[in-house]
């Protein structure tokens, strides 16, 4: 299901840090319902471009739009309070509060605690590991299971997009597959994603459509299929580790 305006949007963006020109006239536009992904080399700009959407790194020119807003001078928190939240990449939990601690902090700036409870609830739902787990230090869970956590306190924040930046990083390879069906099954609950991800063999047999950036540019723009497809995409990137 698509609107009228994309749910969150970059147009003809370009982004610095000092004199490095870290993205040049970056377009994307996310549409609600959608699962789309971004792809690319080492230094491609990938993870600038999960910063420049979540309100962390100001566009040096164009325009980042939500819900047909401008939000280029607008916080981080403004962002997740409309319905932007990111899981970051290496999970970033606190590894030395709780399992239910890191969860709460999700919904930090809610207030409708009936519907925390039950939204709660969804998380263990999806992730009955993550309620065994409650009591526990987060930084004594395994890789899997702190992406469970990070997942679930993403979700705490009630998001509209769900910006996920290299889920797969750090994870057994036996995981990996456990790890694009989880995002998959967000997805089919109603959540917008947007993903930045290395294994693009995996990304792209999930999503709907994706970008790849090269040097801080767009060079595809495609359905995942035909970007699967695609000789360019196969030679550069399919079935290798495109870490940033």
């Amino acid at each position: 299901m698509t609107t009228t305006n994309p749910l969150l949007e970059m147009r003809n963006v370009h982004a610095h840090y000092g004199a490095v020109h870290a993205l040049a006239d970056v377009n994307l536009q996310i549409n609600e319902g959608e699962l789309v992904c971004l792809l690319g080399g080492n230094a491609s700009g990938k993870s600038t471009t999960l910063k420049t959407l979540l309100g962390m790194l100001k566009p040096t020119s164009g325009e980042v739009l939500l819900d047909g807003e401008v939000v280029n001078d607008k916080p981080i928190s403004y962002r997740v309070s409309k319905g932007v939240t990111m899981v970051p990449e290496n999970r970033r939990l606190f590894k030395r509060l709780t399992v239910r601690e890191n969860l709460d902090l999700g919904a930090y700036l809610r207030s409708d605690s009936t519907q925390i409870n039950n939204d709660m609830e969804q998380v263990f739902e999806l992730f009955p590991r993550v309620k065994e787990r409650l009591s526990q230090k987060s930084g004594s869970l395994s890789g899997g299971e702190q992406q469970m956590v990070a997942l679930g306190r993403a979700l705490m924040s009630r998001p509209r997009v769900l910006l996920m930046d290299e889920p797969s990083m750090g994870l057994a390879p036996a995981l990996v597959q456990q790890n694009f069906e989880l995002i998959q099954q967000i997805h089919e609950a109603g959540t917008t994603v947007f993903m930045v991800e290395q294994n693009a063999n995996m990304a792209l047999s999930i999503a709907d459509r994706g970008w790849v950036l090269q040097t801080g540019r767009v060079v595809l723009d495609d359905t995942a299929q035909n970007l699967l497809n695609h000789p360019n995409l196969q030679a550069s990137y399919l079935g290798t580790a495109d870490k940033q």
